[in-house]
């Protein structure tokens, strides 16, 4: 029997609704978080091929992050019964790993949050499986340029709604969409806190970016138009013109200069493929 977050959830420490600013020592605890959640992903690069299941993949991820010490943050969060997240082509996010069998052509999210001594790692990125073809390379692409340019506006005294500027514009002028009915989060020893980090707004809006506050920005890209829905198992969210979509993400946190990237890939595989 695996603890669940749930179980290891610091009684003193729940939402409030107030953005938390950390201090300087606890960004070495989202490093080492941040860390083994970017190698697991690293890790798994190879084994993303036709034939392999998604519940392989599952289970690899699951039982490299025990290995070295860390915790599977989804496993048993809110009664989810994975590791990671696997959302396969018109998947928006949450796919759920089981039987599906990948195959030529797929594009596959795999989102993984990681648990090491309290504090959480959380990062997703874009896997193509075998030969895909060049509108799905586009909506990649498309989809790490905007996180990119997303980050690029992380620094004391810009705003929320500069983040989700650049990422929206950047995508509509790429003739897609940003989904606006999940968004990133801001995270440190609780999993989920505030403030919801939107990929889409206005320059200026929104709270000011201080020193300290770590959160997750996360843009989903929509080939067609930015609608979802979420399927009978309650986790599964998907296009509702069924047109392919795409996530990457990163956690982050605001330095007096700039940003730290707590998930970058150690082996430089954050763009796998």
């Amino acid at each position: 029997m695996y603890e669940t977050p749930d179980d290891l959830q610091d009684e003193n420490l729940v939402r409030t609704g107030a953005i938390r600013v950390y201090q300087a020592n606890d960004f070495e605890g989202m490093r080492l978080a941040g860390r083994l959640v970017a190698e697991a992903l690293d890790m798994i690069a190879p084994f993303v091929v036709p034939g392999v299941t998604t519940q392989e993949i599952d289970d690899r991820i699951r039982e490299y992050t025990l290995e070295r010490g860390g915790l599977p943050a989804c496993l048993g969060y809110k009664g989810y019964a994975k590791t990671v997240c696997t959302s396969i082509n018109h998947v928006v996010c949450h796919g759920i790993p089981g039987d599906r069998v990948l195959k030529d052509g797929d594009i596959v999210n795999i989102d993984h949050t990681v648990i090491v001594d309290g504090w959480h790692g959380d990062s997703s990125r874009m896997y193509s499986v075998g030969n895909i073809n060049a509108r799905a390379k586009k909506l990649i692409d498309v989809t790490y340029e905007s996180l990119r340019l997303g980050l690029e506006q992380v620094k004391p005294g810009n705003t929320f709604g500069d983040i989700g500027y650049a990422i929206q514009r950047y995508v509509e002028d790429n003739r897609m969409s940003v989904v606006r009915d999940f968004c990133g989060h801001g995270i440190g020893r609780l999993f989920h806190d505030a403030p919801n980090v939107l990929h889409y707004g206005r320059r200026g809006e929104g709270a000011k970016l201080e020193p300290g506050m770590f959160f997750t920005v996360e843009p989903m890209v929509n080939l067609g138009k930015p609608h979802v829905k979420v399927l009978s198992d309650g986790w599964t969210a998907v296009t509702r013109d069924k047109s392919l979509s795409a996530q990457c993400e990163h956690t982050i946190g605001v330095t007096e200069d700039g940003l730290e990237i707590f998930t970058a890939s150690p082996a430089g595989l954050f763009r796998p493929n």
